[in-house]
């Protein structure tokens, strides 16, 4: 299993206050996974209008605009 960034007993928390009562390491996991994968993703498409406006730091706006896409 790769290395995850995000913590997890943070989004464990983050599950039971949206309604789970008992949530598995599987689940925690599979979620981790996947919100993982999106922020890459949309981290590279704000990097392109980040880039493209010739810039090096990303900001608020190119991740609202990689978000709204």
């Amino acid at each position: 299993m790769a290395k995850r960034i995000l913590a997890w007993s943070p989004i464990r928390e983050l599950m039971k206050k949206s309604g789970a009562e008992m949530v598995s390491k599987d689940a925690v996991d599979a979620l981790i996974s996947i919100l993982e994968e999106k922020a890459i993703a949309l981290t590279t498409r704000a990097l392109e209008f980040c880039r493209h406006a010739d810039r090096k730091k990303l900001t608020k706006e190119d991740m609202d605009l990689a978000i709204s896409m």
